[in-house]
């Protein structure tokens, strides 16, 4: 099967950090992007998003830590990047596992204390069935660009009483499903494109039919500050 969770553009930005100086965090992970750097997701539509790399390698802020407070048992996070999900899980006292198929994203997770697996989410998962929650934060839900198939898969994760929480767009967005890569450069070098690789952009407007389209429900939309996110439930 081909891996839709292999996005080598984005392993461009964990291992570019990890490659420079950074600030470091408490255990030693780093937590910040050099300041003068800027990361892109270009969309093939013409579309160009800034990727807030420096938020993901930071501490958990106030809307993932909401995200992590609305769960209730054991969670699966994901596409979890460096790991601030994760970690917010855990000081939830959650049992929490990160996904994600970069290894430096699995070792940048891992540096902040918690469990991490290399591992595409198509592939066989520990506990499959049995997650109380499974997360899709960050655009995620783009993976792959195959909402309903990301979001079909990520129903057999959950628990029959369990629940997806998934980040989408504003209302308005729509459905879009195309290609994307990572634009990454500095003032004192040129840009630096990545691979090309299947993506998906889901409004919040859009989300109950792709939600449809894989078995499940939307039973909650929330929104925190300029963010939104649909929580999803079995059918």
């Amino acid at each position: 099967m081909t891996s839709t969770i292999a996005l080598d553009g984005f392993d461009l930005l964990w291992g570019r950090l990890d490659s420079r100086s950074a600030d470091q965090g408490a255990c030693g992970t780093p937590v910040a992007p050099p300041p003068e750097a800027d990361h892109w997701l270009v969309h093939t539509d013409g579309r160009r998003d800034p990727l807030p790399v420096r938020r993901w390698h930071g501490p958990p802020e106030p809307a993932i830590t909401s995200i992590a407070a609305r769960c209730s048992g054991p969670t699966i996070d994901l596409g979890c990047g460096p790991g601030r999900l994760t970690r917010a899980l855990v000081q939830q006292g959650l049992v929490a596992l990160g996904v994600d198929i970069s290894a430096e994203a699995v070792r940048l997770t891992r540096g902040r204390g918690v469990v991490a697996l290399r591992r595409d989410v198509f592939e066989p998962l520990p506990g499959e069935g049995r997650w109380a929650h499974a997360l899709l934060v960050d655009g995620n839900v783009g993976i792959g660009g195959d909402p309903v198939r990301l979001l079909r898969r990520c129903g057999t994760l959950i628990a029959a009483d369990g629940t997806l929480v998934v980040e989408v767009e504003p209302p308005g967005a729509g459905l879009w499903q195309g290609q994307a890569y990572v634009l990454s450069g500095t003032c004192d070098e040129g840009a630096r494109q990545g691979p090309t690789f299947r993506w998906a952009r889901v409004g919040a407007e859009a989300v109950a039919g792709a939600a449809a389209a894989a078995g499940l429900r939307v039973v909650d939309t929330i929104r925190l500050g300029p963010r939104w996110f649909a929580e999803l439930a079995i059918a």
